[in-house]
């Protein structure tokens, strides 16, 4: 059993589309990690957290916390919602991966894992999350034009007026954001553009964070994606956990996938994924992310970064 004192919750965020995955499952190679998957998420299965979130990036504060408080703290002790996923199970072959996740969650509990709450769906909760649980805090980066290159790719569009149901986060965090929110609420927008707007929201939530929270790890997807090695040893270490020839080994065999086949969320040719977005845009759809992500870029992304 592990009885290590330095047994914090590890908080893994930032935006959607930035690697958030693999860089989740890399840190969880360390024997002391147990990795959980994003129960911020409105599809998560119920056993894995009982709280019900109606809307995708829930704002959790202090004014609303009754309702996720205890639900958030069972999913860190790995306590695992039978009656809750019961309900929402049918047919042998669903009981048997329900009772495969009971076993998992008893089974960290245990052994007293150090738990990895990988959710970029709680970037806005992120504060009261660090405050209420204790948690260190990993915040992931992608450059805009990779973000809206990624969504093109997997087409996903975005319900807007889910921001402006949460009256607290509107108050709190994106009152300046209102008038464009309605305006993508109320009319359909190519994925570019929203793209655009949802890069501007979260990243406007990531640099107030880099200013309130130095102690925080910020780390750039193209950064990691270069040099892995190199990266998640400065993490590992940030995070006091052993950088084991294991763990290296396992990261670098994840961080080289030599053909399109071998690919997956965990599994990449890293490097290759840095200036994917060069192909996947047009040069007008680089103008129009560019124009209209600037005011906020240029805090995380030099010329350079757009022109090489």
């Amino acid at each position: 059993m592990n009885n290590r004192k330095d047994n914090k919750p590890i908080l893994l965020t930032g935006s959607h589309r930035s690697g958030s995955t693999w860089v989740g499952q890399m840190i969880a190679a360390s024997p002391s990690i147990a990795y959980i998957h994003e129960p911020f998420n409105i599809k998560h299965p119920p056993g894995i957290c009982g709280a019900e979130f109606n809307y995708w990036f829930t704002y959790v504060c202090n004014n609303n916390e009754s309702q996720y408080y205890q639900h958030i703290k069972n999913t860190l002790g790995f306590r695992y919602q039978v009656s809750k996923e019961i309900k929402v199970r049918s047919g042998l072959r669903s009981y048997m991966g329900m009772l495969k996740e009971l076993f998992r969650f008893s089974k960290n509990r245990f052994l007293n894992k150090r738990p990895l709450m990988k959710d970029p769906i709680a970037v806005f909760s992120a504060d009261w999350l660090a405050d209420r649980f204790n948690m260190d805090v990993i915040v992931l980066i992608r450059h805009p034009a990779a973000f809206a290159g990624s969504l093109k790719k997997a087409n996903w569009k975005h319900p807007f007026d889910h921001f402006l149901k949460q009256p607290l986060l509107m108050k709190d965090h994106l009152a300046e954001f209102e008038p464009e929110i309605k305006e993508f609420a109320n009319h359909d927008k190519s994925t570019i553009e929203q793209a655009t707007l949802l890069w501007n929201l979260i990243y406007h939530m990531i640099l107030h964070y880099k200013k309130s929270h130095p102690d925080w790890i910020f780390v750039k997807h193209e950064n990691i994606s270069a040099n892995p090695i190199s990266e998640f040893e400065m993490i590992f270490r940030k995070l006091n956990l052993e950088f084991t020839p294991k763990v290296q080994r396992i990261i670098g065999e994840y961080s080289v996938a030599k053909n399109k086949e071998e690919q997956s969320l965990i599994k990449r040719d890293s490097k290759s994924n840095i200036w994917l977005w060069k192909e996947r845009l047009t040069k007008d759809e680089i103008n129009l992310i560019r124009e209209r992500t600037d005011r906020i870029a240029k805090y995380f992304y030099s010329e350079d970064d757009w022109d090489r």
